[in-house]
């Protein structure tokens, strides 16, 4: 067997082991990478969950559907209720901690099954409030039982000829490109996809966000991008930012990771 193939087999003993299962699937290629393979090994036992919201990007939510057809899974789309929470909303260093809250909360509503991720061994070297609400909802996370990184996730997908995401970027939620102490506005996350989806457009990123600060509309990119960045998607950029009531003069900056919490420090 290839490493490959071993991580496999090891992610599907341990599904097996869990039996009848409730998946979050947010649409990136962890979640949707654990629902492919939870439905191979126990598919009579698996529900897949898909919260909708303004923070979700909706080429993610039709992406969730797409297979979810294709494959003939369980699917339920859910409303997960985290803006109807002021401590949600308020964006304190811990939102994800509500967020996760609210939607585990909402899926225990819907099932008894035993709720599992798609958190992965690289996510417990990161500040992540969210595994917090999973502690406190008994949420299980196979790829890390089965000692599972991101770089071997991607390569399940692709020995499972699941190419269209097995190179998807990482994608977190709209909510993390505003700035920690920013409220959370649907104006705002609505904005931010905007000028994503037409940088993507434009200029095919490797990497993209669009960050709301205290100081600004920050736009990060990859190097690469960054340096073919032109006058005529700077202009078509700063017009967004105006019709949204932002500072029409953006700042263009190599991509960081989680620098939406510069000026934030975990409790």
């Amino acid at each position: 067997m290839t490493a490959t193939e071993h991580a496999l087999h090891r992610l599907e003993q341990t599904l097996r082991q869990i039996g009848p299962m409730a998946i979050a699937v947010s649409g990136g290629v962890d979640s949707l990478t654990l629902a492919h393979v939870a439905h191979r090994s126990v598919p009579t036992n698996s529900t897949m969950f898909h919260a909708v919201s303004p923070a979700v990007p909706g080429d993610a939510t039709a992406r969730v559907k797409r297979h979810a057809e294709q494959n003939g899974w369980r699917l339920q789309l859910i409303n997960a209720g985290e803006y109807a929470d002021p401590d949600y909303r308020r964006n304190p260093v811990n939102r994800c901690f509500y967020c996760k809250t609210n939607l585990y909360a909402t899926i225990a509503q819907h099932t008894q099954q035993c709720m599992v991720s798609g958190a992965n061994l690289d996510d417990l070297g990161d500040y992540r409030p969210g595994l917090r609400a999973a502690e406190d909802y008994k949420v299980r996370h196979p790829f890390v039982e089965a000692d599972i990184d991101k770089a071997t996730i991607r390569a399940i997908a692709h020995a499972l000829q699941l190419d269209d995401i097995a190179e998807l970027p990482a994608a977190p939620c709209l909510s993390s490109r505003i700035e920690t102490g920013i409220p959370i506005q649907a104006t705002d996350l609505r904005f931010v996809h905007q000028v994503e989806q037409l940088l993507k457009a434009e200029l095919n990123p490797a990497t993209v966000r669009c960050r709301v600060r205290q100081d600004g509309v920050h736009i990060e990119l990859d190097a690469a991008t960054l340096s073919q960045l032109d006058s005529t998607t700077r202009t078509a950029v700063a017009a967004l930012c105006q019709q949204a009531g932002h500072n029409p003069d953006p700042r263009f900056e190599p991509y960081r990771q989680g620098s939406a919490f510069l000026h934030a420090k975990p409790a």
